[in-house]
C-alpha cells in the first residue's frame, strides 16, 4: 500500500515535516479555500504541489473535489457547476495528479454527535450517538418531520437525554453535528442548516441516486479521457437522518452507481470505516466485489453497540477485521502490479496532542500510531505469505 497521510494545507497544525517523519510518502490533500464549485486554477494547483514536493513528499489524492448543493438538488444551475468540476478533473490531471476522492452526502459531510469522547486509556476519540442525534433534530433544529418519522421510543429517549443537557452541552452538540469537520464541504449556522435540510424535505433516495447518476454520467468520461479515476466516498454514517436520504451507504447501492456508469474511472473509495458501521455490510464481502474499482483507500475501526452508537476505536481493534481486509488488499495489489495509495484514516487525540489544539480526528500522533499499525501488519502478511509481495 501507498502510505499516505490526509494534510489540510498550509494552515494544518499537523505539518508536512510531520507526515514524513511519520514514514509516509503520500499527501492526500485538497484546495481548501477554493469555495465549493469554483474551477481550482492550475497556476494554483502547481504551487501547492511544489510546496509538497519540497518537503520530500507526493501529492497522489485529491480529497476533495467538493460536489456542489445544486448538483445534489438537481437545479439548473447544475449545469454550470458540473461543467466546473470537469474542468478541474482536466487542470488536476494536467499537473500529475489523478486520483480524486468525493462524496455526494447532501447537506452534511460526515457527522458525529461528539469530537472529545474520553476513553478508557485517556485518548479522546469521536463519537456517534443516536439520542443525541435524535435530541438535536427534535429539540434543537426542531424538524417538523422530525416528530412522524421516529419511533415512540426513540421519542422518549430523546427526550431524556436532552433534558440531562445544560445549555453548554446543547451548544455543544449543535456546534459537533452542524459546524462542519475537517474536510468538510459546508459549515452552517442554526438556521442554514434548518433552511438547507428543508429543501431535501420531500426529495425520495431514488431521485437524490439520480442526480448521482447525471453527475457521474457527465463526468466520468472526462475523467476516462484524462486518465484520471474518481472515487466516490460511502456515506459517513451510512444511513438517512434528519430526513436526508443518503444512496451511498450499502453494497447494493454501490452496484448501483456502478451499473449505471461501468467505466472502471468511475471508482470507490473503499472506507471500512464508514461501512463498518452497519453491520449489515459485509466488508470482505464488497471489497472482493469491487476490488477492481478501489482506487483509494480509508483504513480505519469503529466499535458499536446494538443500538447503532458507535465510537472510533484504534486501527486494529473494534468491528472490522483488518488482517482480512489487508490481506486483500495486498492480493488486489499484486494483480494489478501497483500499489493502492491508503491513509490511516481518523485517529484519537493521545499523548503531547491532548495539550494542543488540532483537527478532530486528524491529530498527529493518533494517525502516526494508526500508519505504524497498519505498516507492520502489511508486513506480517507479506513475510507469513511468501507469495504476497
Amino acid at each position: 500500500m501507498k502510505e499516505s497521510f490526509r494534510w489540510y494545507g498550509p494552515s494544518d497544525p499537523v505539518t508536512l515535516s510531520d507526515i514524513r517523519q511519520a514514514g509516509a510518502t503520500d499527501i492526500v490533500t485538497a484546495l481548501h479555500e477554493i469555495p465549493n464549485g469554483e474551477v481550482w486554477p492550475i497556476a494554483t494547483i502547481m504551487e501547492r504541489k511544489a510546496l509538497i514536493e519540497s518537503n520530500g513528499l507526493h501529492w497522489s489524492v485529491v480529497e476533495s473535489i467538493p460536489v456542489h448543493e445544486a448538483i445534489k438538488q438537481g437545479l439548473e444551475a447544475s449545469t454550470q457547476y458540473i461543467e466546473n468540476y470537469k474542468q478541474s478533473i482536466r487542470h488536476l490531471a494536467q499537473c500529475g495528479i489523478y486520483i480524486i476522492c468525493y462524496n455526494f452526502m447532501p447537506v452534511l459531510d460526515w457527522t458525529r454527535t461528539s469530537l472529545d469522547r474520553t476513553l478508557a486509556d485517556g485518548s479522546k476519540a469521536l463519537a456517534f450517538e443516536l439520542d443525541a442525534l435524535y435530541a438535536f433534530d427534535l429539540f434543537i433544529a426542531q424538524r417538523k418531520k422530525a416528530n412522524q418519522e421516529l419511533l415512540p421510543e426513540q421519542i422518549e429517549s430523546a427526550k431524556h437525554y436532552y433534558h440531562t443537557l445544560d445549555n453548554e452541552a446543547r451548544t455543544k452538540l449543535t456546534q459537533s453535528i452542524i459546524a462542519g469537520l475537517p474536510g468538510s464541504e459546508e459549515g452552517y449556522d442554526l438556521n442554514r442548516f434548518k433552511t438547507q435540510i428543508a429543501v431535501y424535505e420531500n426529495m425520495t433516495a431514488n431521485a437524490l441516486r439520480e442526480h448521482l447518476i447525471h453527475f457521474l454520467g457527465e463526468v466520468v468520461p472526462v475523467a476516462e479521457s484524462c486518465g484520471s479515476f474518481l472515487s466516490i466516498h460511502p456515506d459517513d454514517p451510512p444511513f438517512s437522518f434528519f430526513g436526508i436520504p443518503r444512496v451511498v451507504s450499502t453494497a447494493a447501492d454501490l452496484q448501483h452507481i456502478f451499473d449505471a456508469v461501468p467505466s472502471l474511472h468511475n471508482g470507490l473509495t473503499f472506507c471500512t470505516g464508514s461501512l463498518g458501521v452497519r453491520s449489515d455490510n459485509d466488508l470482505y464481502s464488497i471489497l472482493e466485489t469491487f476490488a477492481h474499482r478501489v482506487h483509494f483507500l480509508h483504513l480505519r475501526s469503529t466499535r458499536r453497540d446494538a443500538k447503532g452508537n458507535f465510537y472510533e476505536a484504534d486501527h486494529l481493534t473494534g468491528d472490522v477485521d483488518m488482517h482480512t481486509i489487508v490481506r486483500a488488499v495486498l492480493k488486489e495489489e499484486q494483480r494489478r502490479e501497483t500499489a493502492i495509495p491508503m491513509r490511516p484514516d481518523h485517529g484519537h487525540q493521545m499523548l503531547d496532542d491532548l495539550h494542543k489544539t488540532t483537527n478532530p480526528g486528524y491529530s498527529a500522533i493518533g494517525r502516526l500510531r494508526g500508519l505504524a499499525e497498519l505498516r507492520g501488519l502489511a508486513l506480517g502478511i507479506r513475510k507469513s505469505e511468501p507469495g504476497l509481495h
